[in-house]
């Protein structure tokens, strides 16, 4: 199979971290029993090593002009350095700034300046770079430039992936405009191979399958990359929260009072994320249960390996010539899917879609 040709939407820690493990394993073969890390070393026909960056977008006056494997690295970027990238021979071009940067953010982001430099055309770079599929990494509330970006997909013909709380693959106008271009899209808001919302999705799914009735439950999660700080704009998260909450409680099929969502940036843990998650129930004779856990995990190379599988998934899809939303992988790899189904469930869809038994 040839070469799955991807483009990026905001070069920050995520995508830092995607792009070094693509590197990292580049000697997979997929005869392997097992890779540590790896869902599947072999998605359908294709391994790691067949993704390639042929295009990415960025405002930071710093990254611009470099090579995508010198731009992942710098500030404000502080995901673990894990693999030595080499040069990709494709340099960052400057994105429209549109609403992807917060006010409170335009110093950490350290943001072009606008009168001396002129952003791209998107959907015409992603032509130029004859771009398949594109990702969108930008910072959580970019609600008009994640749209600017589906529609720059749709323009230039390329799959769309959405990683970021913003309602576009579950939204029954963009699921109509994919499906009549005859283009995949797979979204939204990327889950964690084992993360603060896949973790409490298991244990609302445990406590409800052992008859346990909940009570209540939340999620506080701290960090300190420029996720954490981009969220400490309140404004900026209602639909994170959404995303967040509904994961967890579309387990449940009665209400439930709960609290998920970001609790606050401490700068020092850098990409350490730090989650706490307490549920509280009754189970027989109306005896108590309390469940009190703590996760760490490294924030952005927790979504890479959900990423390749993603991205593997719409490259299948646009093979096929399936077009619309993925449901399946977008079930079993997003928060807010299209539509919501048991883990256990979507990957079961996702391995059926593999084979070609299940459509999307």
């Amino acid at each position: 199979m040839g070469p799955i040709r991807v483009a990026i939407a905001g070069l920050g820690n995520c995508a830092s971290a995607l792009v070094q493990g693509i590197h990292y394993y580049k000697d997979v073969t997929g005869k392997e029993d097992r890779v540590p890390g790896l869902m599947h070393p072999t998605f359908g026909d294709y391994l790691l090593r067949d993704i390639k960056f042929v295009a990415a977008f960025e405002v930071n006056a710093e990254k611009l002009d470099k090579d995508i494997s010198e731009a992942i690295f710098v500030r404000p970027n502080c995901v673990i350095k894990f693999a030595e990238t080499p040069k990709l021979g494709v340099k960052v071009l400057p994105a429209p700034i549109m609403d992807g940067v917060a006010e409170h953010m335009f110093g950490a982001f350290n943001v072009y300046d606008p009168k001396k430099i002129e952003s791209v055309d998107v959907a015409q770079e992603l032509r130029n770079s004859n771009a398949e599929i594109l990702i969108n990494f930008l910072p959580v509330g970019s609600a008009e430039a994640s749209r600017y970006y589906a529609q720059a997909a749709l323009d230039a013909e390329c799959g769309f992936i959405n990683c970021i709380p913003e309602f576009i693959v579950s939204d029954k106008g963009w699921q109509e405009k994919f499906h009549k271009a005859g283009l995949p899209m797979a979204g939204d808001d990327i889950k964690s191979q084992v993360g603060a919302t896949i973790l409490h999705r298991v244990i609302a799914q445990l406590l409800s399958d052992r008859g346990i009735e909940i009570d209540e439950t939340y999620q506080l999660n701290i960090g300190g990359n420029t996720d954490f700080e981009n969220m400490l704009a309140e404004h900026r998260l209602k639909s994170k929260r959404i995303s967040k909450t509904e994961a967890v409680t579309s387990i449940l099929d009665y209400p439930v009072p709960t609290r998920i969502g970001p609790s606050d940036y401490v700068p020092f843990l850098k990409d350490t994320k730090v989650c706490y998650i307490h549920a509280q129930g009754k189970k027989w004779g109306g005896m108590p249960i309390h469940i009190a856990l703590k996760l760490s995990v490294e924030d952005s190379p927790n979504s890479a390996g959900v990423v390749a599988d993603v991205i593997r998934a719409t490259k299948i899809a646009l093979d096929r010539g399936t077009s619309g939303p993925l449901l399946s992988i977008s079930a079993y790899s997003f928060k807010h899917p299209p539509e919501q189904i048991e883990d256990s469930i979507a990957k079961r869809h996702v391995e059926d879609f593999i084979k070609g038994t299940r459509d999307r």
